[in-house]
């Protein structure tokens, strides 16, 4: 899914440099509701060596063993563990607490409202306080994290433009076969997304989508190793201005409705013109819709895990503190 140099996904393991040995790396996490906080986490794991090997938990991210000790202790006691640095102001805790509470203060171009700040100060947090891994906090665009995930490449000669516009909204399974299907459709591909600002998304799905305000989808959609480049801000029709300037082949839809643009026209009324138009069937049901209803049913289930899972981390930092501190005390003690 992810791209930056990551190599053929599923692809046979090849040696290192210079002939040397490859560098295995593990990488394990409940990656429930993939974002781009943990597509970031596993372009770092890939940078740290040369075939990633990703495990999937079946259930709470595993901080402790069943007799308290830390699940990486021998790793790390190996001096073969290593940490990624976390992507600030993304956490699956803050998008399940957008979609309970039907609020817009995530959109870009909205203040945080005081029932959201709120949430934000109190949802997960168990009675003992709060941890740096589960909790929310503040997500703030630079270009350095656009450059992180961007491919950096321009279109080259003989390859097929292909455009496609939505809004991409909590990225998943679902655009990612939509895309796969779009980028096997010419034998070089160029695949540019058009992601649509906030409020043209809020205008056409309503409710408090989208659940990711507009530079939160720009990463995740520029993580896909299918996408070439990203148009952020795009406009909902498709214009002749926009496919000349572009040199768009071909646009692609999907199988969801095409909603009219405010004037009542079809926003592919262009492409559809010049006959570069076409609908993509991913033969995958997963929507956003999808996932929302899915959190919104299990809600007090989702809440009474994360408060559970958090109490057994901070359980686990204050045990790692007093460790970190017993030898300074028997220090003192020394004559």
């Amino acid at each position: 899914m992810i791209r930056n140099g990551h190599g053929e996904a599923g692809g046979a393991e090849r040696p290192g440099p210079g002939g040397r040995r490859a560098v295995r790396v593990w990488c394990d996490g409940c990656y429930d509701m993939v974002h781009y906080g943990h597509s970031n986490q596993l372009r770092q794991a890939r940078a740290m060596g040369d075939h990633l090997i990703v495990g999937v938990h079946t259930d709470d991210d595993i901080t402790l063993t069943v007799d308290g000790r830390d699940t990486y202790e021998e790793v790390k006691q190996a001096g073969r563990y290593r940490e990624c640095k976390r992507t600030q102001g993304v956490s699956t805790t803050d998008l399940v607490g957008r979609m309970l509470l039907v609020t817009k203060a995530h959109h870009s171009s909205q203040e945080m409202s005081s029932e959201y700040r709120e949430y934000a100060d109190s949802f997960g947090k168990c009675p003992g306080g709060r941890n740096p891994w589960t909790g929310v906090s503040q997500f703030l665009q630079t270009s350095q994290k656009i450059i992180q995930f961007a491919s950096g490449k321009e279109p080259q000669p003989g390859e097929t433009v292909i455009y496609v516009a939505g809004a991409f909204d909590l990225f998943h399974i679902g655009h990612v076969d939509f895309l796969e299907k779009v980028h096997g459709l010419a034998e070089r591909p160029y695949v540019i997304a058009g992601l649509h600002f906030d409020q043209e998304v809020n205008h056409y799905k309503g409710k408090n989508y989208p659940i990711m305000n507009l530079h939160e989808r720009t990463l995740s959609v520029l993580a896909c190793r299918y996408v070439s480049e990203v148009v952020i801000g795009a406009p909902y029709s498709v214009t002749a201005e926009l496919l000349d300037h572009f040199k768009v082949d071909l646009v692609c839809h999907g199988k969801t409705e095409i909603v009219p643009d405010k004037d009542g026209s079809d926003p592919y009324e262009e492409p559809k013109r010049r006959g570069i138009f076409c609908q993509i069937d991913s033969g995958n049901d997963l929507t956003t819709d999808l996932i929302v209803q899915r959190i919104i049913k299990n809600r007090l289930e989702y809440e009474a895990r994360n408060q559970k899972k958090e109490a057994k981390e901070l359980a686990f930092l204050e045990a790692m503190s007093q460790q970190e501190a017993r030898p300074e005390r028997e220090s003192d003690c020394d004559f």
